[in-house]
């Protein structure tokens, strides 16, 4: 990864510690920022011809963009840009089988990291007068329900977890499916962050928040510490280690869910860790826990994306149907009335 302090231009660089320094964004978020946007000026600077068409576009400097530069761009840059992203823009550049053409959720989030830039040029420090990208529209992102296990293939997976570390297995997908940790929060928990009957979770944001533990989480917490006790970590204070015995990695993480799920007889090309946190959310809400609380444990910052989980299974709307005082309402069948113009005929 690359870092920004001393490659980003100054100009850039200044939104990026006012992120990692004051907004209080991760390390990984601010890198993410910088790598989109040296991916946007680098294509301004081929688009306006400021380096030759045969340069190759990863090796294009913007060490020397200035705020006249970053002022120069228009919406059609943008949009320019944008079409780049769908249809030239490698999806994974590290991959032997190259392909071309971000999706909407992608390219998304890439504008709104250069949304973001000029409104901080333009209201935060005012460095700039008018926002050249104020009209900008981002792209339109299909919505889908996210997928979750149902709670009974959520049983099947905790039955079926075997293997050499099947007691820190057990306690990641276990607190997976009851506390809806993200992966990131996973990997993070250190020894430390658990008390009795809670765990300090550090979130997005570097925001911290308590999550309850329930009997299944603390006993499998329990059981996995007699193992991690006796290990001689690397890294002391991380709660779950890899077989080096460093703190564990995403990657595993991801790994050990995907084999599960298939011991466990299920789907891992439909499911993966981030699904089990959709699946705590989901199976909670079901069981009453309302929005407001259901924000509070996931951290998130705003009630509608919370809400989406509201949305998730049919089966509530129709039981809410079902249980309508009117469900089985039938009127009777009123007796055919005589007909009036026949009585007057009479």
């Amino acid at each position: 990864m690359s870092d920004y302090r001393s490659e980003a231009p100054q100009v850039i660089r200044e939104f990026l510690i006012y992120h990692e320094t004051v907004k209080g964004h991760s390390r990984q978020t601010v890198d993410e920022y910088f790598l989109d946007l040296r991916t946007f000026f680098r294509f301004i600077k081929l688009e306006k011809a400021l380096v030759p068409r045969s340069t190759p576009f990863e090796e294009i400097s913007i060490s020397d963009i200035d705020l006249a530069f970053v002022g120069s761009v228009s919406l059609a840059d943008v949009y320019a840009y944008l079409s780049y992203l769908a249809r030239d823009r490698e999806r994974s550049h590290n991959s032997k089988n190259t392909s071309y053409g971000l999706n909407a959720a992608s390219r998304a989030r890439k504008i709104s990291t250069i949304r973001s830039y000029y409104k901080y040029l333009t209201v935060k420090t005012k460095q700039l007068e008018t926002n050249p990208l104020q009209d900008l529209d981002s792209p339109k992102i299909k919505k889908s329900l996210p997928r979750y296990l149902s709670a009974e293939e959520s049983q099947e997976l905790l039955t079926d977890v075997d293997g050499a570390n099947k007691e820190r297995d057990y306690c990641i997908l276990t607190l997976f499916l009851n506390c809806g940790l993200r992966i990131s929060e996973m990997v993070g928990l250190n020894i430390n962050s658990i008390t009795a009957d809670s765990l300090r979770v550090l979130g997005k944001g570097n925001k911290e928040r308590v999550v309850y533990l329930n009997d299944a989480c603390m006993s499998a917490i329990s059981d996995y510490m007699k193992i991690r006790n006796n290990i001689k970590a690397v890294d002391k204070n991380a709660l779950f280690l890899s077989s080096r015995r460093t703190r564990i990695s995403r990657a595993t993480v991801h790994a050990l869910v995907k084999k599960h799920l298939t011991a466990a007889g299920l789907d891992s090309s439909k499911y993966s860790s981030h699904k089990l946190r959709h699946t705590a959310a989901t199976l909670m809400l079901h069981s009453g826990v309302d929005v407001r609380t259901l924000q509070e444990l996931l951290g998130h910052e705003h009630l509608n994306t919370t809400e989406i989980y509201t949305h998730v299974e049919n089966e509530g709307l129709r039981e809410a149907a079902m249980r309508s005082p009117l469900a089985n309402f039938k009127p009777k069948k009123k007796a055919p009335e005589d007909d009036p113009q026949e009585q007057e005929d009479e």
